[in-house]
């Protein structure tokens, strides 16, 4: 039948190859295969019979993951060609694409290879690829993101590239190697460079990771992060989204039996992502609670890559609420404790702290100490470059407005817009 040979043959004989006679009986497999992965998603016979077609569109993230988690193969090799390609399906990205599917290719790699031990490799490449993992972790803090960024992204594809032919008792290590340098791209990609597409993919490749190392913990953080995608996106009806992810991470970290400062994270999270949607009475309950799950003092050890979190950092999440809620006066207090609490090290919170503080000082009609402290985040940015920082101080900008007039304002206008921050906001 003409059905037989045209369209996406190869989909159509991947899925039969799996002993999926209909298009239905794919759908609800690629349906089954996300919520294997922590993914909620609903595939129906009308997705399926698009793949199939002559000009298949290319997946959404979350759909692509959960494709390649079933088949155990990339996308590409299902007759799916992306965006940035172009010649038959399958045809790798040209050397020379923009950025964003450069940053992508942490997870054109997202279908985990399986087992391949033919020519195995030894075992001791983890403790090398773990020691350049830990020492990325480490220059996050400082290392200029767009820098940082490209050779995390490599180190993920090594690490995919490699995991296959390492032997069975060193492929877990691996695993979760990768899941926390791909976990680093994210961040990255989504805190620094404001790209949450690139991330979302990177995420996915994460997740997958932390799949085959079997770590749940990871896997917790992994979601969590894909919960910021929604919450940050300034769309109302993304809120289920955002929440439906952190639902998930809850799940994963009661399986792994989280340790306490995890736990308060993800209340964290959570809040950020009730504040961002409104529900700033929720959100302050969050904190609340994490701030008692921190003060029961409980010795469990965190895992090495919980390096985002901390009390100091909690409270910078708190007086972000406090703005929010419209409670100026304890936002100044607890925000100012954070700022004088901050370690060395920390210049890309000490940003977004200060741009908060600005805040304040616009919320209680002080001009003059808004553009103060928003010149010196500002200047923080000039030694470390953090474009969720750089979001908060031109927000800060937008809520002059009422005093364009004062040279305090056209003052910061001069620092705002000058050679290098404007340089650096469109590059990075």
């Amino acid at each position: 039948m003409a059905g037989e040979t045209s369209g996406n043959t190869r989909l159509r004989s991947a899925r039969q190859g799996l002993g999926l006679r209909s298009q239905q009986q794919l759908a609800d497999a690629v349906t089954r295969a996300g919520t294997q992965i922590g993914l909620r998603i609903s595939i129906n016979e009308r997705t399926v019979r698009r793949w199939e077609s002559e000009t298949p569109p290319w997946p959404q993230p979350d759909h692509q993951a959960a494709l390649e988690h079933l088949f155990a193969r990339p996308v590409t090799e299902l007759g799916f060609t992306p965006p940035w390609a172009s010649g038959e399906p399958g045809a790798a990205a040209p050397a020379g694409h923009d950025a964003a599917a450069a940053a992508a290719g942490t997870a054109q790699v997202a279908a985990f290879p399986r087992r391949s031990l033919a020519d195995p490799l030894p075992g001791a490449i983890i403790a090398d690829y773990l020691a350049i993992t830990t020492a990325y972790r480490h220059m996050y803090w400082t290392v200029p993101p767009a820098q940082l960024h490209d050779a995390v992204a490599a180190h993920v594809q090594l690490g995919v590239s490699l995991v296959a032919s390492v032997p069975e008792a060193a492929r877990r290590s691996l695993a979760a190697a990768i899941a926390e340098s791909s976990l680093l791209a994210g961040r990255v990609e989504f805190f620094d460079l404001r790209n949450p597409d690139v991330a979302q993919r990177s995420l996915v490749t994460a997740l997958q990771a932390a799949q085959d190392a079997h770590d749940a913990l990871l896997g917790a953080a992994v979601l969590a992060h894909m919960a910021f995608l929604p919450a940050f996106s300034g769309q109302p009806g993304r809120a289920e989204e955002a929440r439906d992810k952190l639902r998930a991470a809850r799940a994963f970290a009661r399986r792994a039996s989280a340790p306490p400062e995890m736990l308060a994270w993800l209340d964290a999270v959570e809040a950020e992502a009730e504040t961002r949607f409104g529900g700033t009475r929720k959100a302050l309950q969050l904190i609340r609670h994490a701030e008692e799950v921190l003060a029961a003092g409980d010795p469990g050890p965190s895992p090495a890559w919980l390096d985002w979190f901390s009390p100091v950092r909690l409270a910078g999440f708190k007086g972000n609420t406090l703005l929010a809620d419209r409670q100026a006066g304890p936002a100044r207090d607890t925000l100012q404790g954070v700022l004088d609490g901050l370690p060395e090290g920390e210049g890309k919170q000490r940003t977004v702290i200060l741009a908060d503080l600005a805040a304040v000082a616009v919320a209680e009609s002080d001009p003059d100490e808004a553009c103060r402290l928003a010149a010196l985040a500002i200047d923080q940015l000039g030694r470390t470059w953090y474009a969720t920082g750089m979001e908060r101080v031109r927000a800060v900008r937008e809520s002059l407005v009422p005093w364009d007039s004062l040279p305090c304002v056209r003052h910061l206008d001069e620092r705002l817009y000058d050679w290098s921050t404007t340089v650096s906001a469109l590059t990075s």
